[in-house]
């Protein structure tokens, strides 16, 4: 169950598996690159060790004379006997600059390969995550969206993603070149002197020790971190789409209060977080401080008293050029470990979302029917919303194919959600609804919708063109519109004059390439509800909703509108909601419900007759149309 505010604190129920160990498994589809990748970073982090050995090589063996042949004649690359004369160290200084010279051209090469291989292939990881996190989203049952917030949802589906990609594209390297910076330093310090690469690498598992408790002491906060953000940002989702509200009512402190209360959540859980990462950081510092005074003093005192395996003057400074190498990985450390606990937080909720499993979908051996005739029975429905009260009790009704039903009632009495039952919005908490006969609980979910055509109130347009708005009611002539295919636009039209749209389309500035705005918020409330009603024919739907599909037009499109649909719904099982009775009067059949149960049933004439709820509601509004007499 969601918290009040629409997050998702509740997404620990639905995650399978450590979510880390899921994101790992999205970068499997690319191992190939990504070990190419590894590989090359590997050896950039290596290459960049060899400077620091040449510099000690030049300084013992080419500045100082004579010495200790070093790491690189150990290996093969100098030769190790003396070097004598002025020719021998130009020469040996040559070797020393080519060598410098094919490291440097090895570590560019592999840098640029280990990076574009790598954070390419984390853009396509966050391509993958992002595409089926929003497939797996929008096959959501009604009810997840009913529980969470968009701004929520959308936290999810750009922050945490985002963040995900963010860990893997940087953080990644950041692990090999620990591992590869700190490996290869321990190695060439442990060859010069053991004692003084003992003293270095000490800190090296306190600081693995640290960064585990680190992740205790972080982790609580980065929780609720998240948590304040999806808060934050649904109470600015919700207060920007509701600027007309806020502006009518002058409620701008009001607003300006719960926001503030909102930011200041998120500010108290950043900055204590901030201070733990301090104060963790700052540890660091302190404890590589220790060790470089060590080491100095160390071999200082070796040096100085000549004793056995003392560094010369090259090896010495190779020791402080390393240690500066291996204190900025070694902090490196615990960001990383900061950085790791915010992607396993927000990979909490990707992956918990994927997790979580629609409540309605098609059952295991789905039924599809060759055609639907529009058979529509209730059979003693009863719904509610949760674990709140049922809004149906026990409804009964029975549509024969082609009949045209209207269904009256106060706000609230359960009309909408008698309809939502139809597609499968929701399911019933018993009873039955059924199709043709059969239970739309064994219809194929897909085949079902396509069968079912829902015209709401409120219509929703997508940012695009009118035409596009309008071909969205059918996927193949959805698909033939975006190709500009000339049939597709036919059967656009023609839905458009029958839910009679042609006439102000034609009018707009681009006709039917119009672009409508986010929301349709170019258009009025009635040109909106106009092409929803094409949108909602030009599928060729067997049941077809208008619910309150007029209330936004005025009296004369309302007719013109209800003469079309007539026409229209005549081979078709058609329900209409409607407050203004005058809509549904031509109904075959009128239902008026009343606090979730039918109350009266029959005829416009049947029900006046009656002087039930119906003829009550009737009359009032017949009197609210007639002008009041002077």
């Amino acid at each position: 169950m969601a918290d009040e505010h629409g997050g998702f604190e509740d997404v620990s129920e639905t995650l399978d598996g450590h979510p880390m160990v899921n994101l790992l498994a999205y970068a499997r589809a690319y191992w190939p690159r990504l070990t190419l990748g590894v590989l090359a970073a590997f050896c950039t982090r290596f290459a960049r060790l060899v400077p620091p050995i040449l510099v000690a090589t030049a300084i013992d063996r080419v500045i100082n004379g004579p010495a200790d042949p070093g790491l690189l004649a150990t290996v093969g690359l100098l030769p190790a006997e003396p070097i004598v004369g002025r020719a021998a160290r130009v020469a040996l200084l040559e070797r020393l600059v080519l060598i410098g010279a094919l490291a440097y051209l090895l570590r560019s090469v592999t840098r640029f390969a280990s990076r574009y291989l790598l954070q390419s292939s984390a853009q396509k990881i966050q391509r993958d995550l992002r595409n089926d996190t929003y497939d797996h989203l929008q096959r959501l049952s009604m009810d997840f969206f009913v529980d969470h917030q968009t701004g929520a949802m959308m936290s999810v589906l750009n922050s945490d993603v985002n963040r995900l990609e963010k860990f893997l594209n940087t953080e990644f390297r950041q692990v090999i070149r620990v591992v590869a910076t700190v490996g290869g330093i321990a190695v060439v310090l442990w060859h010069y002197s053991p004692k003084l690469a003992a003293i270095a690498l000490a800190p090296v598992p306190i600081i693995g020790l640290a960064s585990g408790r680190f992740l205790t002491w972080i982790e609580p906060r980065y929780k609720s971190i998240r948590e304040s953000v999806a808060r934050l940002n649904t109470r600015l989702e919700n207060n920007l789409g509701g600027a007309a509200v806020i502006k009518s009512f002058n409620r701008y402190g009001f607003e300006r209060d719960r926001v503030a209360e909102r930011s200041q959540d998120y500010h108290d859980e950043k900055v204590g977080a901030l201070r733990i990462r301090r104060a963790f950081f700052a540890g660091l510092r302190l404890l590589t401080g220790v060790v470089f005074v060590l080491v100095l003093y160390v071999g200082g005192l070796d040096n100085i008293n000549g004793a056995e395996g003392a560094l010369t003057a090259g090896s010495f400074a190779l020791f402080f050029l390393y240690l500066r190498r291996l204190y900025s990985p070694m902090r490196r450390v615990g960001k990383s470990a900061n950085k790791y606990q915010l992607a396993k937080s927000s990979a909490e909720r990707v992956f918990g979302l994927l997790g979580r499993e629609p409540t309605v979908t098609s059952p295991p051996d789905p039924y599809h029917p060759d055609d639907v005739d529009g058979d529509v029975t209730f059979e003693d429905v009863t719904f509610g919303y949760g674990d709140r009260a049922p809004v149906l009790r026990d409804v009964s009704l029975s549509v024969p194919a082609g009949a045209t039903v209207g269904l009256a009632g106060t706000t609230g009495a359960g009309k909408s959600t008698l309809v939502k039952l139809l597609p499968r919005f929701h399911d019933v908490d018993s009873g039955a609804v059924r199709i043709d006969g059969v239970d739309v609980r064994e219809y194929d979910l897909d085949a079902l919708r396509d069968e079912i055509a829902l015209v709401e109130q409120n219509p929703y347009l997508f940012s695009g063109t009118v035409a596009e708005n309008i071909a969205y009611g059918d996927r193949a002539a959805l698909a033939a519109e975006r190709d500009a295919d000339d049939a597709a636009r036919d059967r656009v039209i023609e839905a458009a004059k029958a839910a009679e749209a042609h006439d102000f389309v034609t009018d707009l500035p681009a006709g039917y390439d119009t672009l409508v705005g986010e929301r349709g918020v170019k258009l009025s409330g009635g040109q909106r509800q106009r092409l929803a009603i094409a949108r909602a024919l030009v599928n060729d739907p067997a049941i077809i909703v208008f619910d309150e599909a007029t209330s936004d037009v005025d009296t004369e499109t309302e007719e013109r509108i209800q003469e079309s649909l007539d026409r229209l719904v005549e081979d078709r099982t058609a329900f209409v909601i409607a407050h203004r009775l005058s809509t549904i009067r031509d109904a075959d059949r009128i239902v008026v419900l009343e606090d979730g149960e039918i109350v009266e049933s029959g005829s416009h004439a049947d029900l006046l007759a009656d002087e039930g709820d119906y003829a009550a509601l009737w009359h009032a509004q017949a009197d609210a149309r007639t002008p009041a007499d002077d």
